[in-house]
């Protein structure tokens, strides 16, 4: 290679690459440039690695021009590449500025809501133990939620200031109970249910209570079911939701629908029974009402009740998150705060 050879491949590599750098448009058309000259098997690349062939007088002078084109030409590209980034932005197009040796961003990944955790693990329990999951209407009437279920028409519940009426004369349901009702009219005994879905009350809202909550029903019926059969089951489920050994008392209560009827107290979760601010120092909470489904009961769902005994329990499913992740105000299962939820 004599000199003017030498010179006019340099010059004619620099000539070639100043003009498609100029005429680029996009990224990939300059990164095929940066490849055509400047790239592993680029022209100005070769005569870089063609240099150790070379006596070191050449090998001085020639590397020394082939170095300053690198160099020059490097710039040109790096000054083309923000020129061309910026007019994409002004022009709006995205998909210039898209580099593929960024790394990917990582998807958020959402998680569920700490009472569908809760619904989901009372039903796992239930379920093991041979009960069916069951749902019911939310909009319901009047004798599926009060007269089939022994509500008398006095009853402070069918006010108009504890429940929902629509317009249609029907109503939102105070509970999740009508559900038991329907369920025996078309399944004959032996059975097991738990009816877990969302109630309406009409309450003014503070930490405890909410104008609408999720309650979870449950019926067991056989020929010779009694409270024992009860107290085992119930017992048995605080145990697995609470992963710890719960105490439970039955204190002596009325409900219209069920007969003995009983409130269930169970020993705080959180204090284990020592004494705290949340179960008022003296080691109870209350969790739930229960009772020996009423006989008028049996008798408007179609079932004689010489031939059948059951039992009947209803839980506030909020209640239950309450006291299981510590929280001492219900308004925030609603109030939407991702500061809230994300510690689930």
């Amino acid at each position: 290679m004599n000199m003017a050879m030498e010179k006019i491949n340099l010059e004619s590599i620099k000539k070639r690459a100043e003009n498609e750098i100029r005429k680029s448009k996009n990224l990939n058309e300059l990164n095929d440039v940066y490849k055509l000259y400047l790239g592993k098997k680029g022209e100005l690349s070769l005569v870089l690695r063609s240099l150790k062939k070379m006596l070191k007088v050449r090998k001085v002078r020639i590397g020394k021009k082939a170095n300053k084109l690198k160099d020059l030409l490097e710039e040109k590209i790096a000054k083309k590449t923000i020129k061309i980034k910026e007019k994409a932005r002004i022009d709006g197009r995205k998909g210039d500025l898209f580099d593929i040796t960024i790394p990917g961003k990582k998807p958020v990944v959402g998680h569920l809501h700490p009472l569908t955790q809760t619904k989901g693990r009372v039903e796992e329990i239930f379920q093991s133990m041979g009960f069916s999951v069951v749902e019911g209407p939310e909009a319901e009437t009047e004798w599926y939620n009060f007269d089939a279920l022994n509500i008398p028409k006095n009853h402070p519940t069918r006010d108009l200031w504890d429940t929902f009426y629509l317009k249609d004369g029907n109503l939102l349901r105070t509970h999740t109970s009508p559900v038991q009702i329907r369920y025996m009219e078309k399944n004959q005994p032996p059975l097991r249910i738990i009816i877990p879905g969302r109630v309406f009350r009409h309450e003014a809202t503070d930490a405890g209570h909410e104008i609408n909550f999720y309650h979870i029903e449950g019926l067991m019926v056989d020929k010779k079911i009694s409270v024992g059969s009860f107290k085992a089951i119930i017992k048995e489920f605080f145990k697995r939701f609470f992963e710890k050994d719960i105490k439970i008392r039955l204190r002596p209560c009325y409900f219209p629908f069920t007969e003995p009827s009983f409130e269930i107290d169970c020993s705080c979760p959180i204090c284990s029974g020592k004494g705290c601010s949340v179960c008022g120092v003296n080691g109870w909470v209350e969790l739930m009402g229960a009772g020996m489904v009423h006989p008028n009961v049996f008798k408007n769902s179609g079932l004689n009740p010489k031939n059948w005994q059951g039992f009947a329990f209803g839980i506030g499913m909020d209640r239950l998150a309450m006291m299981k992740y510590k929280i001492n105000d219900v308004r925030l299962f609603y109030g939407g705060d991702l500061r809230f939820l994300n510690q689930f």
